[in-house]
Protein backbone atom coordinates (compact mmCIF):
# COMPACT_ATOMS: atom_id res chain seq x y z
CA UNK A 1 0.00 0.00 0.00
CA UNK A 2 1.99 2.94 -1.34
CA UNK A 3 0.01 6.18 -1.66
CA UNK A 4 1.14 9.23 -3.62
CA UNK A 5 -0.29 12.49 -2.26
CA UNK A 6 -0.17 15.51 -4.57
CA UNK A 7 -0.67 18.97 -3.10
CA UNK A 8 1.09 17.50 -0.07
CA UNK A 9 2.20 20.77 1.51
CA UNK A 10 -1.15 22.56 1.16
CA UNK A 11 -4.00 22.95 3.62
CA UNK A 12 -5.77 19.67 2.83
CA UNK A 13 -2.84 17.71 1.44
CA UNK A 14 -0.76 18.19 4.58
CA UNK A 15 -3.64 16.91 6.74
CA UNK A 16 -4.02 13.89 4.47
CA UNK A 17 -0.28 13.12 4.65
CA UNK A 18 -0.22 13.34 8.46
CA UNK A 19 -3.31 11.20 8.94
CA UNK A 20 -2.21 8.51 6.50
CA UNK A 21 1.21 8.35 8.15
CA UNK A 22 -0.37 8.11 11.61
CA UNK A 23 -2.39 5.12 10.40
CA UNK A 24 0.69 3.30 9.14
CA UNK A 25 0.31 3.87 5.42
CA UNK A 26 3.36 4.16 3.18
CA UNK A 27 3.06 7.77 2.01
CA UNK A 28 4.91 9.39 -0.88
CA UNK A 29 4.45 13.17 -0.71
CA UNK A 30 4.90 14.99 -4.01
CA UNK A 31 6.61 18.37 -3.66
CA UNK A 32 8.64 20.69 -5.84
CA UNK A 33 11.14 21.27 -3.03
CA UNK A 34 11.75 18.14 -0.90
CA UNK A 35 14.60 19.85 0.96
CA UNK A 36 12.26 22.58 2.23
CA UNK A 37 9.27 20.36 3.03
CA UNK A 38 8.54 19.08 6.53
CA UNK A 39 6.72 15.75 6.71
CA UNK A 40 6.08 13.24 9.51
CA UNK A 41 8.62 10.51 10.13
CA UNK A 42 8.37 7.71 7.59
CA UNK A 43 6.89 9.83 4.81
CA UNK A 44 8.89 9.78 1.59
CA UNK A 45 9.31 13.22 0.02
CA UNK A 46 9.18 12.89 -3.77
CA UNK A 47 10.45 15.67 -6.02
CA UNK A 48 7.95 16.34 -8.76
CA UNK A 49 5.68 18.77 -10.52
CA UNK A 50 2.51 17.98 -12.45
CA UNK A 51 3.84 20.02 -15.37
CA UNK A 52 7.02 17.88 -15.44
CA UNK A 53 6.00 14.63 -17.11
CA UNK A 54 9.23 12.67 -16.46
CA UNK A 55 9.06 13.47 -12.74
CA UNK A 56 5.41 12.37 -12.58
CA UNK A 57 6.14 9.14 -14.41
CA UNK A 58 8.84 8.36 -11.89
CA UNK A 59 6.64 9.28 -8.91
CA UNK A 60 3.70 7.20 -10.10
CA UNK A 61 5.80 4.10 -10.83
CA UNK A 62 6.53 3.74 -7.13
CA UNK A 63 2.91 3.70 -5.88
CA UNK A 64 -0.40 1.88 -6.34
CA UNK A 65 -2.78 4.56 -4.97
CA UNK A 66 -3.12 8.25 -5.86
CA UNK A 67 -4.62 11.26 -4.11
CA UNK A 68 -5.01 13.85 -6.85
CA UNK A 69 -5.28 17.42 -5.58
CA UNK A 70 -4.06 20.19 -7.82
CA UNK A 71 -4.01 23.91 -7.21
CA UNK A 72 -6.32 26.44 -8.84
CA UNK A 73 -3.89 27.61 -11.52
CA UNK A 74 -4.30 28.63 -15.14
CA UNK A 75 -3.33 25.16 -16.43
CA UNK A 76 -5.16 23.18 -13.75
CA UNK A 77 -7.11 21.07 -16.25
CA UNK A 78 -3.97 20.11 -18.19
CA UNK A 79 -2.20 19.12 -14.99
CA UNK A 80 -5.08 16.97 -13.76
CA UNK A 81 -5.86 15.25 -17.08
CA UNK A 82 -2.21 14.46 -17.74
CA UNK A 83 -1.70 13.13 -14.21
CA UNK A 84 -4.72 10.85 -14.53
CA UNK A 85 -3.46 9.66 -17.91
CA UNK A 86 -0.03 8.93 -16.45
CA UNK A 87 -1.68 7.06 -13.57
CA UNK A 88 -3.54 4.89 -16.11
CA UNK A 89 -0.24 4.35 -17.93
CA UNK A 90 1.32 3.22 -14.64
CA UNK A 91 -1.55 0.80 -13.97
CA UNK A 92 -2.85 2.64 -10.89
CA UNK A 93 -6.44 1.60 -10.17
CA UNK A 94 -6.98 3.22 -6.78
CA UNK A 95 -7.53 6.98 -7.01
CA UNK A 96 -9.21 9.77 -5.03
CA UNK A 97 -9.73 13.08 -6.82
CA UNK A 98 -10.54 16.36 -5.06
CA UNK A 99 -13.12 18.24 -7.12
CA UNK A 100 -15.65 20.82 -5.88
CA UNK A 101 -19.36 20.97 -5.07
CA UNK A 102 -21.47 22.21 -8.01
CA UNK A 103 -18.69 21.42 -10.47
CA UNK A 104 -21.37 20.19 -12.84
CA UNK A 105 -23.61 23.28 -12.62
CA UNK A 106 -21.26 26.27 -12.20
CA UNK A 107 -20.34 26.07 -15.87
CA UNK A 108 -19.35 29.75 -16.05
CA UNK A 109 -16.81 29.51 -13.19
CA UNK A 110 -13.44 28.39 -14.62
CA UNK A 111 -12.06 26.42 -11.70
CA UNK A 112 -15.40 24.65 -11.19
CA UNK A 113 -16.03 23.68 -14.79
CA UNK A 114 -12.35 22.72 -15.10
CA UNK A 115 -12.73 20.18 -12.32
CA UNK A 116 -15.89 18.88 -13.96
CA UNK A 117 -13.91 18.32 -17.15
CA UNK A 118 -11.69 16.01 -15.11
CA UNK A 119 -14.80 14.32 -13.71
CA UNK A 120 -16.04 13.77 -17.28
CA UNK A 121 -12.81 11.93 -18.08
CA UNK A 122 -13.28 9.79 -14.96
CA UNK A 123 -16.87 8.99 -15.96
CA UNK A 124 -16.27 8.40 -19.66
CA UNK A 125 -13.34 6.05 -19.07
CA UNK A 126 -15.04 4.53 -15.99
CA UNK A 127 -11.89 5.00 -13.93
CA UNK A 128 -11.74 3.51 -10.41
CA UNK A 129 -11.94 6.90 -8.70
CA UNK A 130 -13.63 8.42 -5.67
CA UNK A 131 -14.53 11.98 -6.64
CA UNK A 132 -14.81 14.25 -3.61
CA UNK A 133 -16.96 17.36 -4.06
CA UNK A 134 -16.41 19.64 -1.05
CA UNK A 135 -18.23 22.90 -0.47
CA UNK A 136 -16.55 26.24 0.27
CA UNK A 137 -13.92 25.88 3.01
CA UNK A 138 -14.49 27.40 6.46
CA UNK A 139 -10.74 27.92 6.70
CA UNK A 140 -10.89 30.46 3.86
CA UNK A 141 -12.19 32.86 6.49
CA UNK A 142 -8.88 32.81 8.39
CA UNK A 143 -7.79 35.65 6.10
CA UNK A 144 -10.68 37.81 7.35
CA UNK A 145 -9.09 38.29 10.77
CA UNK A 146 -8.36 42.02 10.61
CA UNK A 147 -11.80 42.91 9.31
CA UNK A 148 -13.57 40.72 11.87
CA UNK A 149 -11.64 42.24 14.75
CA UNK A 150 -12.76 45.63 13.43
CA UNK A 151 -16.39 44.46 13.40
CA UNK A 152 -16.89 43.52 9.76
CA UNK A 153 -17.43 40.20 7.98
CA UNK A 154 -16.02 40.95 4.56
CA UNK A 155 -16.50 37.92 2.30
CA UNK A 156 -19.46 38.68 -0.03
CA UNK A 157 -21.04 35.22 0.12
CA UNK A 158 -24.57 36.46 -0.53
CA UNK A 159 -28.01 35.83 0.93
CA UNK A 160 -28.97 32.37 -0.40
CA UNK A 161 -26.71 30.23 1.79
CA UNK A 162 -23.58 28.11 1.48
CA UNK A 163 -22.92 24.90 3.39
CA UNK A 164 -19.34 25.71 4.39
CA UNK A 165 -17.22 22.69 5.30
CA UNK A 166 -14.27 22.30 7.64
CA UNK A 167 -11.13 21.13 5.81
CA UNK A 168 -10.55 18.60 8.59
CA UNK A 169 -13.74 16.82 7.51
CA UNK A 170 -12.57 16.86 3.90
CA UNK A 171 -9.23 15.35 4.90
CA UNK A 172 -10.93 12.66 7.02
CA UNK A 173 -13.14 11.60 4.11
CA UNK A 174 -10.17 11.65 1.73
CA UNK A 175 -8.07 9.46 4.04
CA UNK A 176 -10.93 7.00 4.62
CA UNK A 177 -11.54 6.79 0.86
CA UNK A 178 -7.84 6.27 0.10
CA UNK A 179 -7.43 3.53 2.68
CA UNK A 180 -10.65 1.80 1.61
CA UNK A 181 -9.46 1.73 -2.00
CA UNK A 182 -5.86 0.85 -1.13
CA UNK A 183 -6.91 -2.08 1.06
CA UNK A 184 -9.54 -3.49 -1.29
CA UNK A 185 -8.49 -6.75 -2.99
CA UNK A 186 -9.78 -5.48 -6.34
CA UNK A 187 -10.40 -1.96 -7.71
CA UNK A 188 -13.59 -0.41 -6.36
CA UNK A 189 -16.19 1.19 -8.64
CA UNK A 190 -16.32 4.89 -9.40
CA UNK A 191 -18.21 7.05 -6.87
CA UNK A 192 -18.96 10.69 -6.06
CA UNK A 193 -19.16 12.03 -2.48
CA UNK A 194 -20.48 15.49 -1.64
CA UNK A 195 -18.82 17.01 1.44
CA UNK A 196 -20.82 19.82 3.05
CA UNK A 197 -21.33 21.45 6.40
CA UNK A 198 -24.61 21.19 8.34
CA UNK A 199 -25.68 24.84 8.05
CA UNK A 200 -26.80 27.10 5.19
CA UNK A 201 -24.75 30.21 5.98
CA UNK A 202 -25.50 33.66 4.58
CA UNK A 203 -23.45 36.81 5.02
CA UNK A 204 -25.79 38.09 7.74
CA UNK A 205 -25.79 34.71 9.51
CA UNK A 206 -22.00 34.62 9.53
CA UNK A 207 -21.83 38.15 10.95
CA UNK A 208 -24.25 37.11 13.69
CA UNK A 209 -22.09 34.09 14.56
CA UNK A 210 -19.00 36.26 14.79
CA UNK A 211 -20.83 38.81 16.94
CA UNK A 212 -21.51 36.07 19.48
CA UNK A 213 -18.03 34.59 19.29
CA UNK A 214 -16.18 37.90 19.60
CA UNK A 215 -18.63 39.42 22.05
CA UNK A 216 -19.08 42.60 20.04
CA UNK A 217 -21.15 43.75 17.06
CA UNK A 218 -20.03 42.40 13.70
CA UNK A 219 -21.86 43.49 10.55
CA UNK A 220 -21.93 42.00 7.07
CA UNK A 221 -20.05 44.17 4.58
CA UNK A 222 -22.51 43.35 1.80
CA UNK A 223 -22.50 41.88 -1.70
CA UNK A 224 -20.43 44.41 -3.66
CA UNK A 225 -18.53 42.23 -6.13
CA UNK A 226 -16.98 45.19 -7.96
CA UNK A 227 -15.17 46.20 -4.78
CA UNK A 228 -14.25 42.57 -4.01
CA UNK A 229 -12.75 41.94 -7.44
CA UNK A 230 -10.84 45.21 -7.33
CA UNK A 231 -9.31 44.37 -3.95
CA UNK A 232 -8.44 40.77 -4.87
CA UNK A 233 -6.84 41.85 -8.17
CA UNK A 234 -4.32 43.71 -6.03
CA UNK A 235 -3.20 40.58 -4.19
CA UNK A 236 -3.52 37.89 -6.91
CA UNK A 237 -3.51 37.65 -10.71
CA UNK A 238 -6.51 39.43 -12.27
CA UNK A 239 -7.71 36.21 -13.93
CA UNK A 240 -7.87 34.55 -10.51
CA UNK A 241 -9.70 37.48 -8.94
CA UNK A 242 -12.28 37.36 -11.74
CA UNK A 243 -12.64 33.58 -11.31
CA UNK A 244 -13.51 34.16 -7.63
CA UNK A 245 -15.96 36.89 -8.60
CA UNK A 246 -17.75 34.49 -10.94
CA UNK A 247 -17.95 31.92 -8.14
CA UNK A 248 -19.44 34.46 -5.74
CA UNK A 249 -21.91 35.56 -8.39
CA UNK A 250 -23.22 32.00 -8.46
CA UNK A 251 -23.33 31.96 -4.65
CA UNK A 252 -25.58 35.03 -4.83
CA UNK A 253 -27.95 33.36 -7.30
CA UNK A 254 -27.87 29.65 -6.43
CA UNK A 255 -26.10 29.29 -3.10
CA UNK A 256 -23.88 26.26 -2.46
CA UNK A 257 -25.88 23.57 -0.72
CA UNK A 258 -25.60 19.80 -0.66
CA UNK A 259 -28.27 17.26 -1.47
CA UNK A 260 -30.87 16.55 1.26
CA UNK A 261 -29.17 13.41 2.60
CA UNK A 262 -25.57 14.62 2.25
CA UNK A 263 -25.07 15.47 5.94
CA UNK A 264 -26.56 12.15 7.08
CA UNK A 265 -24.29 10.25 4.71
CA UNK A 266 -21.24 12.23 5.83
CA UNK A 267 -22.04 11.59 9.49
CA UNK A 268 -21.90 7.89 8.74
CA UNK A 269 -18.62 8.17 6.83
CA UNK A 270 -16.96 10.41 9.42
CA UNK A 271 -18.29 8.68 12.52
CA UNK A 272 -19.36 12.10 13.79
CA UNK A 273 -21.49 14.99 12.49
CA UNK A 274 -19.75 17.42 10.12
CA UNK A 275 -18.15 20.27 12.06
CA UNK A 276 -20.21 23.45 12.49
CA UNK A 277 -19.03 26.93 11.55
CA UNK A 278 -19.71 28.33 15.02
CA UNK A 279 -17.30 25.81 16.57
CA UNK A 280 -14.68 26.67 13.95
CA UNK A 281 -15.13 30.39 14.68
CA UNK A 282 -14.70 29.79 18.41
CA UNK A 283 -11.48 27.87 17.83
CA UNK A 284 -10.18 30.58 15.53
CA UNK A 285 -11.04 33.39 17.93
CA UNK A 286 -9.30 31.55 20.78
CA UNK A 287 -6.18 31.14 18.63
CA UNK A 288 -6.22 34.85 17.78
CA UNK A 289 -6.49 35.78 21.44
CA UNK A 290 -3.72 33.36 22.43
CA UNK A 291 -1.47 34.71 19.68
Amino acid sequence: MNILVTGSTGTIGSLVVRSLAAQGASVHALTRNPDKASFPSGVTAVKGDMTDIPSMRAALKAVDTLFLLNAVVADEVTQAIQTLSLAREAGIERIVYLSVLNSDTYTDVPHFTGKYTVERMVEQLDLPVTVLRPSYFMQNDVRLRDGLLQGRYGMPVGDVGIAMVDVRDIAEIAVASLLRRAQAPTPLPREVIEIVGPDALTGDALATIWSGVLGKPVTYAGNDLDAFEGFMAGVMPPWSAYDLRLMLTRFHVDGMLGKPLAVKMLTGLLGHPPRRYRDFAMELASAWQAG
